[in-house]
């Protein structure tokens, strides 16, 4: 029987795709679930799965197309031919970026029980083996919740965090989606490579931002130091209570929603003639990946704690490595932070993030001198600016706000008690 593999429904606001990459050939073998071809839209990388065990019989769209909703890519004939993984050529023995697709069937305590596909997903894309892994399904099949634990214990032990082992085993499909050329040796090299989509879209964000709005930019300092002993107190325990890091993020986030609280006009947007006051708080947290800057949207921020503001952007931060955000994670928000500051910036003016009227940025931590109570002191100070959209923030509306955040900053039980 033949089956279609067809490109999947993309959002209103995402018109097109581009084929990025095949991850089989005519002719190969394929099991269900298998991802077959990456799409990468103006947002994310989408993966298109295999429907049925089968051969890949035909391939329609070649790397490099752009393709729309439900158009045809390949065909498959089901069968049972992809039943027999001897057929599936194992990786060779350099290849240490095992991908989902060529991964052969494993044992595991003598067992010849083959992984289920999203346990054989997990495996590939950790970079597992499956040897260590202790199995407790049945007739000795290693489950989803086996590899889970396994890889909580050794990120316990030290052995090997998450994010190291996902680093170093696997390809990530975000770096694939953005071509890094290898510059010939000569003199005055010069090679010409398309734009990513995603770069291609934030340029145009960008430039749309500079022209359709009166962005300005207001600036203040803030002293670090309440913050960091807060944090060197209570980050080890809060690490266990919570099983996440304590970090600075989740200061700024509450001290960002409690201000747009008392300064709505920095949680709204324009639309036309229109001002759209938002009743929420979805706030963006700028993050860097291989394709480049993505916002993924941390919602309901207002309800949510530290401990469940510093999970979601460590989340983000793992998705947006790997290539993992969907389209749910980057839509909407309210207002943006970004952090020049883990690079190492010391002071920058943000461009707004199209609709939203403003943006937070934060800096590199200094220690400085300060005078405080006529003394000369050393603080460990941050540069904080926010643009804003003029049209409908106040010049003295944007830096009311601004020292509002460095005021809950400086004096962070306020935070904790709403006051």
């Amino acid at each position: 029987m033949s089956i279609e593999v067809v490109v999947p429904s993309l959002p209103e606001s995402v018109a097109d795709a581009t084929l990025v990459t095949w991850h089989k050939k005519a002719g190969d073998t394929i099991l269900k679930d298998e991802n077959l071809v990456d799409l990468e839209t103006d947002k994310v990388v989408l993966e298109v799965p295999a429907l049925a065990d089968g051969v890949l019989a035909e391939i329609i769209e070649p790397e490099g197309s752009t393709v729309l909703s439900g158009q045809l890519l390949a065909r498959i004939e089901a069968g049972s031919a992809a039943s027999a993984p001897s057929s599936t050529p194992e990786p060779a023995a350099a290849d240490t970026s095992p991908s989902t697709a060529s991964l052969p069937v494993e044992k595991n305590s003598g067992s010849t029980a083959a992984l289920s596909p999203a346990v054989r997903k997990l495996v590939a894309d950790h970079g597992l083996d499956t040897q260590k892994i202790s199995a407790t399904g049945k007739g000795g099949r290693i489950t989803k919740t086996d590899v889970l634990n396994y890889i909580k214990t050794q990120a316990n032990n030290g052995e090997a965090s998450l994010s190291s082992s996902m680093a170093s085993s696997v390809p990530n499909k975000a770096a694939e989606a953005t071509p890094i050329p290898t510059l010939p040796t000569s003199d005055r090299a010069e090679q010409r490579v398309p734009m990513t989509r995603l770069r291609a879209k934030v340029a145009e964000r960008l430039i749309q931002a500079q022209q359709n709005t009166a962005m300005l930019t207001t600036f203040n300092e803030v002293n670090m130091q309440p913050i960091m002993d807060i944090r060197s107190k209570y980050k080890d325990k809060f690490s266990k209570v919570h099983d996440t890091k304590l970090g600075f993020m989740s200061f700024f986030v509450k001290a960002a929603v409690e201000s747009l609280k008392l300064f709505p006009a920095v949680n709204a947007s324009v639309d036309e003639q229109d001002i759209i006051y938002h009743g929420y708080y979805d706030i963006g947290i700028a993050v860097s990946s291989p394709r480049g800057l993505v916002v993924p949207v941390l919602r309901d921020a207002d309800l949510k704690n530290f401990a469940a503001i510093e999970s979601g952007i460590a989340d983000f931060g793992v998705k947006a490595r790997d290539g993992k955000l969907g389209l749910d994670d980057l839509t909407g928000g309210t207002f943006t932070i970004t952090n020049g500051g883990v690079f190492g910036s010391m002071m920058s003016t943000p461009i707004l993030n199209p609709p939203q009227s403003a943006i937070l940025g934060m800096h590199a931590i200094n220690q400085r001198v300060m005078v405080e109570n006529g003394e000369m002191v050393i603080r460990p100070m941050m540069f904080l600016a926010l643009s804003y959209d003029h049209r409908i923030i106040d010049g003295k509306e944007a830096v009311s706000f601004l020292v509002t955040i460095k005021d809950f900053l400086e004096d962070p039980a306020r935070l904790l008690l709403n006051v």
